[in-house]
């Protein structure tokens, strides 16, 4: 099967005045369709500059990257954009909601960017916001919301649309461990039903059993990767 996300050799190098730091070193990997992958790493390991460099945000100093068989590395700004906006939605820490707006017009701010018609998209965010538990939330701001509630538009905005890949950037780190756990029960139930591929970054060995995968990164390389069966952690409060 061919692989959905294909990184080939990739080194980054970030150069700090005449001090050179190797975010990542020579690092190859394959990631299928609708497969769960969790990155797990220290804070500077290189996991989070492995995700923008997947996701077009950053260059690769050297190496190649596949998504869908497009080229990412070679693209230029315009194009990643576009790619991203059609292909790519993220999960942020930090929710990164637009405190003036409601929690529908968060949700729907992706899909304006991707030509969604008004009307569609007011539905599209609706059908998002009542697959994480919040209907009835259209028109809230997230000051009228708690941290668990605010992390569930986040995954709404990610998933309205549909998009084939999401990524998680320490999705449960501005959360208790009993909302961490609903939210991460949440992110994998969504990714499932709609066959998403997702890539989990994280320090936390907890939230990295969720995944179908671990990959173990240290100074920019991988340690190991531990594979498990699909859905053996799914559902975790059970």
């Amino acid at each position: 099967m061919e692989p959905l996300i294909n990184v080939k050799n990739v080194r980054k190098i970030y150069r700090m005045g005449e001090e050179r730091v190797v975010a990542l070193d020579d690092v190859s990997l394959d990631i299928n369709k609708g497969e769960i992958v969790c990155f797990l790493g220290r804070s500077g390991s290189g996991k989070s500059t492995f995700l923008n460099m997947v996701a077009g945000l950053e260059k690769p100093t050297r190496g190649e990257i596949y998504v869908g068989g497009v080229p990412v590395h070679k693209l230029t700004e315009e194009q990643v954009t576009l790619f991203r906006q059609k292909n790519i939605g993220f999960i942020f820490q930090a929710f990164h909601l637009m405190p003036m707006m409601t929690a529908l017009e968060n949700v729907s701010m992706p899909l304006i960017f991707r030509g969604v018609p008004k009307k569609r998209r007011k539905a599209m965010a609706k059908e998002s916001l009542a697959a994480v538990g919040l209907s009835g939330y259209d028109n809230r701001k997230p000051t009228q919301m708690s941290g668990g509630q605010q992390q569930r538009v986040g995954i709404a905005r990610a998933l309205a649309g549909s998009p084939k890949i999401v990524f998680a950037d320490e999705p449960t780190g501005n959360l208790d461990t009993n909302t961490a756990r609903d939210v991460m029960n949440l992110i994998i139930k969504q990714a499932r039903r709609h066959g998403q591929t997702l890539i989990l970054v994280t320090h936390d060995s907890s939230v990295a059993e969720y995944a179908d995968r671990i990959v173990t990164i240290e100074d920019g390389n991988i340690l190991n990767m531990h594979m498990k069966g699909q859905g053996e952690n799914d559902d975790k409060e059970n």
